[in-house]
């Protein structure tokens, strides 16, 4: 037998993310942030001051990648095997559950404005939603240039371009109302860039959930890799099949493998290791190599979950073999029930059994 941990990467989360990218699209984020916060109040607009909101979330997303990127470099110690690589993902789901939290919000605000639309300066309103499409271009392009394999730095990248089209909405709002003096402009604008947030919130709450739930990474499929896997020359069974992700972008897989007698387990395990690697990139992987011995259909593990897998043609003799039995056991138990209805008959007339005459 034989049991093994393939690796074919190094552990450490968003490893060759630029930290100096990252930290100068924070401070410019946060600083026009504050601006636009200053400016909004002034000039009435709730759409940006939900435009304001929404950046703060970005700059909630970098500032905790930052952090993410040190202490997922920490190496595993104590209880924490994996060391602290799935801290990006619970600051991922605050995230998306802050911008969830805040877009219900505007939604409510930019409701009662369109009812009671209150004064709004639309000249104030279009140079900023100008000048904030010029800052979210240059974070754009600064964040372009990081790792975006970390859930954070994806999430804070996603964002930024919405905010690019919900600037636009700002400052063609801010145009509406200078030229027309339909400050209802404002409130649709702000409903917009909450419509954003809800789509970007939705996405971080469910990428974030399935990690947290150790379901399979997006567009990997347990049952065809399981099939894979019974392709290999030698391979009888496969149980116990796990596919997950440690972190973002960092997927890992184990199984229970059972191979014909006599076939050598580290060379399959070594051919398994390489096409998990090279089809799934899975780089990550922890298998259980066996010989199978006896009757292999039966239960190799007595707390084996999960589906099991076996090659085609074992399948349908399987299937044959278990259809022949059952077709047995109903007529064992059919004819079980002939004799005892035989004896009961006779034990209700007096006759015993007959005996042979010598």
């Amino acid at each position: 037998m034989g049991a093994g941990h393939g690796h074919g990467h190094g552990h450490a989360v968003s490893a060759d993310a630029d930290r100096k990218l990252l930290s100068w699209a924070l401070a410019l984020i946060l600083a026009f942030m504050a601006a636009e916060v200053v400016v909004g109040f002034a000039a009435g607009s709730l759409a940006l001051i939900t435009d304001a909101a929404h950046m703060l979330t970005d700059a909630a997303a970098i500032a905790l990648a930052l952090i993410a990127i040190r202490l997922s470099a920490r190496p595993p110690a104590g209880g924490f095997t994996y060391g602290l690589k799935r801290v990006e993902i619970l600051s991922a789901q605050a995230n998306g559950i802050t911008l969830l939290l805040l877009a219900a919000f505007f939604v409510y605000e930019s409701i009662s404005r369109l009812i009671d639309p209150p004064e709004v300066k639309g000249a104030l309103v279009l140079i900023t939603g100008v000048v904030g499409i010029v800052v979210n271009l240059i974070a754009t392009w600064l964040l372009s240039k990081a790792n975006r394999s970390s859930l954070n730095v994806e999430g804070a990248f996603q964002h930024i371009l919405n905010d690019l089209f919900a600037f636009v909405a700002t400052a063609v709002a801010g145009l509406v109302v200078l030229l027309t003096g339909f400050t209802r402009a404002d409130s649709i604008a702000a409903m917009i860039v909450a419509a954003l947030m809800l789509k970007a919130g939705i996405g971080l709450v469910r990428d974030s959930g399935r990690i947290f739930l150790e379901a399979a990474p997006a567009g990997l499929d347990p049952a065809t890799v399981g099939a894979e896997l019974c392709a290999v020359p030698g391979v009888v069974e496969v149980h116990d099949l796990h596919v997950w992700e440690i972190t973002s972008g960092e997927p890992a897989a184990s199984a229970h493998i059972l191979v014909s007698e006599g076939l050598d387990c580290h060379e399959i395990r070594s051919q398994i290791e390489t096409l998990l690697a090279e089809r799934h990139h899975l780089t990550h992987s922890t298998l259980q190599v066996d010989h199978a011995s006896g009757d292999v259909q039966a239960a190799h593990c007595s707390d084996a979950h999960g589906e099991v897998h076996r090659p085609v043609g074992s399948v349908e003799v399987v299937e044959a073999v278990e259809a022949v039995e059952a077709v047995e056991a109903v007529e064992a138990v059919e004819a079980v029930e002939a004799v005892e209805a035989v004896e009961v008959r006779a034990a209700g007339t007096g006759a015993g059994p007959a005996t042979p005459n010598h």
